[in-house]
């Protein structure tokens, strides 16, 4: 499952997102106030503003045969986006996380994150952080890679292709069929996998390709030390090469065209 190989980029990678979020115990400020202290450390990079309500799911409450629900007060969603609108943090009372629309290097995020992530921890002084999670996003697409005959069977290795893996069961046989697993990795960290052909929606236009998708949701959680979030997440993405490049096969790593 964890390739060896050293880590490299791919000069076309099929990332459709990558997201890191970080929860923290409820900071009650945040709800009650503008983040103005906030918004001033991180606007040169994330100049554009906006903000959005999410209503919590009613909490039920009681005994059986007399239960209730409670509404659950609306939590407030800032969101701070770069001018061209491939980055984008969002701060609630409960987390703090940045998305990128087009990811190309890992030093490159990283040092996304270290701005809002320093302005978070140097306003709002979280205790500590309960959950750190690293998400990549893959919708691999042959057409973009200009492999359209090739099957997904020689794309990724069996484990990860369900029925596919099966020579009788061609992709059009199997008009639903996936991989979804939790799995321990070292270091205290989890991962939530889905790997899987499928339509895709991108843009808010679902894509008639259909797409092998590769979902990789990479987390530690507990009571983390602020000062070991940097080294959390270092961990989390090292994993996340290791997992993906042991799924692919080397006609997919190749087509990808990787660079070290």
């Amino acid at each position: 499952m964890f390739s060896k190989e050293a880590h490299c980029q791919y000069n076309n990678n099929q990332l459709a997102d990558v997201i890191c979020q970080l929860r923290f115990p409820q900071i009650l400020s945040i709800n009650a106030n503008l983040p103005v202290a906030f918004q001033e450390a991180i606007r040169e990079y994330y100049p554009k503003f906006s903000t959005s309500l999410e209503n919590a799911a009613p909490k039920i409450s009681g005994t059986p045969g007399n239960l209730q629900l409670e509404n659950q007060p609306s939590t407030k969603n800032y969101q701070f986006t770069s001018l061209d609108g491939t980055w984008r943090v969002n701060l609630t009372s409960t987390f703090v996380s940045l998305a990128c629309n087009k990811y190309t290097a890992w030093e490159e995020f990283a040092h996304m994150l270290d701005i809002p992530l320093a302005a978070f921890i140097k306003i709002y002084k979280p205790a500590c952080f309960e959950r750190i999670g690293l998400r990549y996003l893959n919708f691999i697409s042959r057409q973009a890679l200009n492999i359209q005959e090739v099957p997904f069977a020689q794309l990724f290795n069996s484990p990860y292709l369900g029925l596919l893996s099966d020579p009788e069961i061609t992709e059009t046989d199997a008009h639903r069929n996936g991989v979804d697993a939790d799995i321990a990795l070292p270091g205290g960290c989890k991962v939530k996998l889905h790997a899987g052909p499928g339509l895709v929606t991108q843009n808010g236009q679902q894509q008639k390709e259909v797409k092998f998708v590769f979902d990789q949701d990479l987390y530690m959680t507990g009571n983390i030390p602020v000062n070991y979030s940097a080294g959390a997440l270092q961990t989390l993405h090292s994993h996340a090469f290791r997992i993906f490049r042991g799924a692919i096969t080397d006609t997919l790593h190749e087509a990808m065209e990787p660079t070290l």
